[in-house]
């Protein structure tokens, strides 16, 4: 398998995706539509996205469901969150993806509204294209995305920002809850799609989990070992803010190892699972080689 080939397919998909599912920069109202284009096109890694279409490729190599509208939903998700988490209110960030925020670009009303709108559309997106799986998709993706993980995690994360009180075990919860179950969100929503049983999908939300505890802690890691330039956001945010993170609590190479133990359980609950699975695998390893 050629991994690099492989990787740029399943992100061309994504990117076609996105050019296909938003609304046109010039539809009513514009300053809208353009608002959403201007953060999914921003470009990024596109992990949670490729997760999808790699799982449901996983139990279903010919395609007889088409993933993609879900790999948006998901990716809708995750940028709508960047959005708001970049407002002053919220991290007060000026760079995302290598761009200026989107608060930046418009203005905090139209950033505010265009999370919303990429929020919504992506429960749209479910119910136009998946029939009687609708139902479970949407259940699986408003969990991962509402108060138990997502915006709980926020909200977590908020109120444990400076505080004392705060040890490695809520720590763990937050990055569980921020970070973790939209990854393990995109895996089930891509085996479901392919037809994976209930067994496998509660693998496929294991491997995501993991993935998504390591994929955190690498960030808190590159944080304070990489550049803004390297990393697209502002370098070096999280220690100037004096917020707890991995390394704050563990230190660089306590991380390190914890980020490795995560990646190599990840990888083995991936190996129970039936098909080909050396993309899944070597793209849950290339994540690892980040801090490298």
């Amino acid at each position: 398998m050629d991994y690099s080939a492989e990787l740029n397919r399943r992100v061309a998909q994504v990117e076609a995706g996105i050019d296909r599912y938003l609304p046109a920069a010039a539809a009513v109202p514009g300053r809208l539509s353009a608002a959403m284009r201007y953060s999914m096109q921003a470009g990024g890694k596109r992990l949670r996205p490729v997760l999808v279409l790699a799982a449901a490729e996983l139990f279903d190599p010919s395609g007889k469901v088409d993933p993609v509208p879900a790999a948006i939903a998901v990716e809708c998700i995750h940028t709508y969150s960047l959005v708001h988490d970049d407002l002053p209110c919220m991290d007060d960030d000026d760079l995302r993806r290598g761009r200026p925020t989107l608060h930046k670009a418009y203005d905090e009303a139209t950033a505010v509204l265009a999370g919303d709108a990429l929020l919504t559309l992506a429960f749209q997106l479910l119910g136009e294209h998946y029939g009687r799986l609708a139902g479970s998709l949407v259940c699986e993706l408003s969990g991962a995305a509402g108060h138990q993980y997502l915006i709980g995690g926020q909200m977590l994360d908020l109120l444990y920002e400076h505080s004392p009180q705060l040890d490695a075990g809520i720590l763990n919860q937050i990055h569980l809850r921020k970070t973790a179950g939209l990854i393990w969100a995109a895996l089930v929503l891509g085996g479901r799609i392919g037809g994976a049983t209930d067994a496998q999908v509660e693998t496929l939300r294991t491997a995501g989990r993991h993935l998504g505890l390591a994929f955190q802690i690498i960030d808190d890691i590159l944080d304070v070992t990489a550049d803004s330039a390297t990393l697209g956001k502002t370098a070096g945010k999280d220690a100037k803010a004096d917020k707890t993170t991995f390394v704050k609590v563990h230190g660089i190479e306590a991380s390190r190892r914890f980020a490795q133990e995560h990646t190599a359980a990840a990888v083995a609950a991936l190996a129970e699972l039936p098909g080909e699975r050396a993309f899944l695998t070597q793209l849950a390893a290339s994540l690892a080689q980040r801090i490298k």
